[in-house]
């Protein structure tokens, strides 16, 4: 919980007193690699902060192939925020790539909060900004860059994870196949 009391103290100021109270509206859960987090249909979607590890959203096309939409590292939130504005289901999976350790809230629980600690409504305003923002990043990308230049701006600003996240996963964040993103990898070590 120490990173999240860090992670919210860089957008809004609350003591540890508060943190304390704050952090009672959360649930840590340690997830295996693969374990699903929400299936899409399902009631009872919540938001989801990543305190060590990776999660990922997705949704499975006519053909029954995973198409990741987006990914969440450490300190990353992740939900399907329309669906989670209005406490509807989502059409989406949400899935831990690793193991991963995780708070998660839910749509009520955080209204509590809000209610609680208005300071909290400033905090997730932040997130949502940023996630909103690095949602438009990557359609500018889909629409500027080639696509070896999608794969290697990617790369670059994402190294450890492009390493270590299964290459079918970057490929469909990307729009691209698994296959050409291995002869892409071949090429930047040749």
């Amino acid at each position: 919980m120490k990173n999240l009391f860090e992670h919210i103290n860089k957008y809004v100021a609350v003591t540890e007193k508060e943190f304390e109270e704050i952090s009672s509206y959360f649930t840590q859960r340690h997830v295996a690699k693969k374990e699903t987090l929400y299936n899409a249909g399902d009631k009872g979607l919540h938001h989801y902060h990543v305190l060590e590890g990776c999660i990922h959203m997705y949704f499975i096309d006519a053909k029954g192939a995973e198409n990741t939409l987006q990914f969440a590292l450490k300190d990353w939130w992740l939900t399907d925020y329309l669906a989670f504005q209005k406490k509807q289901v989502s059409e989406f999976y949400i899935e831990a790539v690793e193991p991963s350790m995780i708070l998660e809230i839910s749509a009520k629980d955080q209204e509590g909060l809000f209610k609680a600690h208005p300071v909290m409504e400033s905090y997730f305003r932040n997130i949502y900004q940023i996630a909103y923002g690095a949602s438009l990043i990557k359609i500018k990308y889909i629409y500027k860059y080639s696509k070896e230049e999608m794969y290697y701006r990617f790369r670059d600003a994402y190294p450890h994870f492009v390493n270590n996240a299964p290459q079918y996963m970057v490929a469909t964040f990307l729009g691209l196949s698994p296959e050409y993103v291995s002869k892409l990898r071949k090429k930047s070590v040749s």
